[in-house]
């Protein structure tokens, strides 16, 4: 009986050395993203400015700024800029900083952004102005639901709306064409 109490002991001894040493690498992890604070420019509903850097908002899609969407009712509105507009008005909260590590193809910080105790991705899904794409699904349920933003009738995805303009996945794309263009001038 004492070597059963023994064992189940050291498991749950073990056990919590475990749990703590995952808490202080996911700590030492966070301390390495970058801090970024504003002023910030709301470029479209998920790309902020600072300065000459570029910050992609992680976790979310948001529509591009000229695209429009469609209420129940069949009326047009303009869900590009009223993504961008709320992403303004919350990156313009006393205290915002983003944080991130990672760049996209495009080098942009992916970054998550708070002011204070709120989160500005999960605010933007929840309000029915981005897609969850990897993170915020409860938030995306959530808007849905409640028939909020785009939920509230009908919308192109923003992917597919980027690609059947021909703006995606390529950030090279101008390249591409200039050496084209280079190609056909001298003939080379």
């Amino acid at each position: 009986m004492a070597r059963i109490f023994r064992f189940l002991r050291d498991g749950v001894v073990l056990a919590c050395f475990f749990i703590l040493l995952v808490l202080i690498v996911a700590k030492l992890d966070e301390a390495a993203d970058s801090v970024v604070r504003g002023p910030f420019y709301a470029i479209d509903g998920d790309t902020l400015s600072v300065g000459r850097e570029r910050l992609r908002l992680q976790g979310l899609d948001a529509p591009e700024l000229h695209q429009t969407c469609e209420d129940d009712r069949g009326t047009t509105w303009a869900c590009g800029e009223e993504a961008r507009r709320l992403l303004a008005r919350l990156v313009a909260e006393p205290g915002t900083e983003c944080l991130g590590r990672e760049r996209d193809r495009y080098r942009r910080l992916l970054v998550r952004c708070h002011a204070g105790a709120s989160n500005i991705n999960a605010a933007l899904v929840r309000q029915g102005l981005a897609l969850a794409s990897g993170r915020y699904a409860e938030e995306q349920v959530a808007a849905r639901r409640e028939r909020r933003g785009l939920w509230a009738g009908h919308f192109e995805n923003p992917r597919d709306w980027r690609a059947s303009r021909g703006m995606m996945d390529d950030p090279n794309l101008l390249e591409t064409f200039m050496d084209w263009v280079k190609q056909v001038i001298y003939w080379e």
